[in-house]
Parts: C-alpha cells; structure tokens; sequence
C-alpha cells in the first residue's frame, strides 16, 4: 500500500506541474484588452492623426528553454485579404522583459505594411472597429534570418519555433 501511495503522490506531483508553473502573460500600462488604443497609438498619416508610438509592453513567465522573443502587432480587420503587420521584431534577447513606449528594441526589425521599419500605429477605415493583436512570443531558438525577409515568412518561423504565446487585442475605430 505505501508504493502505492507513493506512486499516486508522484503522478499527482507530475501531472500539476504544469499548472504550477508560472504563465506565460503580456501586460501593458498603455493598452488592455478589447479597450480603444489612444490617439498616441494611431498612426501619423493615411488620414490618420497620431502619434505613432508603440505602447509600453511588459512580459513575465517566459517557459525555460527561452532563447530569444518575437513581438507582433498584427491588424486582421485590414481589408487587404491578409490582414496587415503594424510592426514585427525578433530575436530580442530572452533577458528583456519589456518594450518602451519608444519602441527601441535589440533585435531585429520588419518593414512594417505601411512600408517603414518598426511600428506604425492603428488607421483603420473611417468607421470601422479594428483589432490590433500585439502578441508577444517566447522562441526556443535564434532565428537565423535577417531585416529583409517578408511578415509572412517571419510568421511561420516564429510559430514554428514558438514555446509559448500571450497576446492583448485592442480595438480602434475612428
């Protein structure tokens, strides 16, 4: 009967784990989720008035064998028929844990679709509400591939090589 125990004590441990475990979250003083971005967060430009400033984002829980983390704003609504990318970053060092509102990073930065490197802020069609997901993800590797490559090409590498994801989805419309 102690083996037994012992042994249902184990697998208890073991299968907890997991939740004990720290999650893996992304918080930011500036946004919050399903909330308006502020004008600060707009972009300066398409009909836009703005201050084109990426919002402060902060992470925590980052699982063990983290390497290095991608940051992503992405704006599905953008009617493009593949969405838009408001700013793309990786290879940030694993020992960073958040991003200023000025949006400096080291790391690798994407052109982002507005045709300029780095973020650029939400300007959705006058009278629509947009989502913009700003998801930060925790990779298991250094990227091998630079400043030139396309969004959707660091899409699948940073899904394919992602341990953990946390994402805020804000909204603008104007």
């Amino acid at each position: 009967m102690t083996r037994s125990l012992f042994l249902a004590a184990a697998l208890t441990t073991i299968l907890a784990a997991p939740a004990m475990a720290e999650q893996f979250t992304l918080t930011s003083p500036d946004i919050a989720e399903g909330q308006q971005l502020s004008s600060e967060f707009v972009f300066q430009g398409f009909g836009c008035e703005g201050g084109n400033v990426a919002p402060t984002l902060v992470w925590s829980g980052a699982p063990a064998g983290t390497e290095t983390f991608a940051v992503t704003v992405y704006g599905p609504d953008a009617p493009t028929g593949s969405g838009w990318w408001h700013w793309f970053a990786f290879n940030i060092p694993a020992d960073t844990t958040s991003l200023p509102s000025d949006g400096e990073i080291d790391g690798v930065q994407l052109t982002n679709d507005y045709g300029a490197e780095g973020f650029g802020g939400a300007c959705p069609p006058p009278g629509e509400v947009h989502r913009y997901e700003f998801t930060v993800h925790a990779l298991g590797t250094t990227l091998e591939m630079g400043s030139s490559v396309s969004n959707a090409l660091a899409g699948f590498m940073v899904n394919a090589n992602s341990l953990a994801s946390s994402t805020i989805t804000a909204v603008y419309n104007r």
